[in-house]
């Protein structure tokens, strides 16, 4: 049997859709964000590279207030 008609894609496909949301969202927000804690580059290698974590990392500790 093949192994790609093993995988249960009906419950798999909400979370990588809700995935690709929440990433594009980070890397749109960081794109309108003047100011982050830590340089850009940084971040959209985090956003990109960790996936779900650098993306609510981004939201939780990259954007900052402008001060």
């Amino acid at each position: 049997m093949d192994t790609w008609q093993t995988i249960p894609w009906h419950l798999i496909m909400p979370l990588i859709v809700l995935q690709l949301i929440l990433m594009i969202t980070a890397l749109i927000s960081l794109a309108r964000t003047p100011y982050t804690r830590g340089p850009k580059r940084l971040w959209i290698i985090l956003i990109i590279g960790l996936n779900l974590i650098g993306t609510i990392a981004y939201f939780v500790a990259g954007r900052r207030d402008r001060r």
